[in-house]
């Protein structure tokens, strides 16, 4: 499998794990030692409640929290796929349109993968 695939699919099926319901289409970039997985939906029935009230901080809020929660085994995720080294990771959350990003920065460019 394509380790973009593998990257894409791996965090759809820990995000289904993590909030009961994954986004509803994963893409993974590479760019130099950058790994960009964007996601699309994937917000709980309680998310999408809070919503339409207005309250995307505190949506936000939750899945940064959260997110660092479970930074440790995407981190590994990512790590095993590349097999590079993750230095670090940063989770954000846009909405209308919903867009999940996951981003790793690897030690190195993944290797057979040019920009």
């Amino acid at each position: 499998m394509d380790r973009r695939a593998g990257i894409s699919n791996a965090i759809t099926t820990a995000m289904s794990r993590f909030y009961g319901k994954g986004p509803e289409r994963a893409r993974t970039y590479f760019h130099e030692d950058n790994v960009i997985c964007v996601l699309e939906g994937g917000l709980t029935a309680s998310e999408e409640t809070l919503l339409s009230a207005g309250e995307e901080d505190v949506i936000r809020d939750y899945r940064q929290k959260f997110q660092a929660v479970v930074a440790a085994e995407l981190m590994r995720t990512v790590a095993d796929i590349t097999g590079r080294t993750v230095r670090t990771y940063h989770s954000q959350i846009l909405f209308r349109p919903t867009r999940i990003f996951e981003m790793f920065i690897l030690d190195a460019p993944v290797e057979g993968h040019e920009d």
